[in-house]
């Protein structure tokens, strides 16, 4: 019976979890460049249940001398949330026509073979802790410098691992990555690449960072990896928010469902130590 608490306990927080992660995500549905995170559930492992009797021969593998065992089956123990991971697919593109606005396009982008997914590719920024974040959100301005910021603040470096400081906001991006103003080529938006990003660690408002606190390598250059810019626009989320919604009823009635079965184990107990008992 208690063993059944547990059971159903552990289904319930791990349908509350997932109603947090899929409300997180419908709550950043218009964030630009946020990318959808994803759960992944597992189960305890099971027990196998055995039934020992008296009766019959001596039996070396019950532990008892004259009794034997009857294998019942396996017993399952609960399921939790095992982790969570971004989704890193491309979100769709809007056109904003403010030239600070910058959406990186994928191309090429290898298949890791250990994983099976496909790398990503990310717009550096100086994180003020030390080291490089990382993200997906173009949604670029100046700063009273002229420096490129984002919406936090962080300075957004070029492919030199610099700042990128510019006279006011008549420049123009190429597909390339190339800053240019009055027609000069001033810098070269930052661009990195991960070809695991599921090793990253996704905190503050959708920003990434490595989890040994390395930089990434830099997109330019790398063999079989092709990408564009395009200035002017935003990548959107990629939540699906039809979807999503689903997701969140499905959730929500398996979290109904546990809660029946727990206030079912309840009446039982109640029963046993109330009524059963006093016999």
């Amino acid at each position: 019976m208690f063993r059944g608490f547990y059971t159903v306990a552990s289904g319930m927080i791990t349908e509350q979890r997932r109603t947090e992660l899929l409300s997180n995500n419908i709550a950043n549905a218009n964030t630009p460049g946020y990318k959808a995170d994803q759960s992944t559930i597992r189960s305890f492992p099971n027990m196998l249940l055995s039934r020992i009797t008296k009766s019959g021969p001596a039996n070396l593998e019950s532990g008892f001398e004259g009794s034997s065992v009857k294998q019942i089956g396996a017993l399952g123990t609960g399921v939790y949330m095992q982790e969570t991971l971004p989704d890193y697919s491309q979100g769709q593109l809007t056109a904003t026509e403010l030239p600070t606005d910058l959406a990186l396009v994928n191309g090429n982008l290898p298949i890791n073979k250990e994983t099976g997914k496909a790398g990503a590719i990310f717009y550096r920024l100086q994180n003020p802790a030390g080291g490089e974040a990382y993200t997906r959100n173009g949604n670029f301005t100046l700063d009273a410098a002229g420096n490129l910021v984002n919406a936090q603040g962080f300075y957004v470096l070029s492919d030199q691992g610099k700042k990128i400081t510019l006279k006011n906001d008549d420049f123009q991006v190429t597909e390339d990555g190339s800053i240019m103003e009055n027609d000069k080529q001033i810098a070269k938006i930052g661009v990195s690449y991960s070809a695991q990003p599921d090793t990253l660690a996704k905190r503050d408002t959708g920003l990434f960072y490595t989890s040994d606190g390395k930089n990434l390598p830099s997109a330019y250059g790398i063999n079989n990896v092709s990408f564009s810019t395009k200035q002017g626009y935003i990548e959107r989320s990629n939540v699906d928010a039809a979807k999503t919604m689903t997701d969140m009823m499905t959730a929500y009635r398996a979290f109904e469902a546990n809660q029946k079965i727990l206030q079912a184990y309840d009446r039982s107990m109640d029963k046993a130590v109330n009524e059963i008992g006093k016999v």
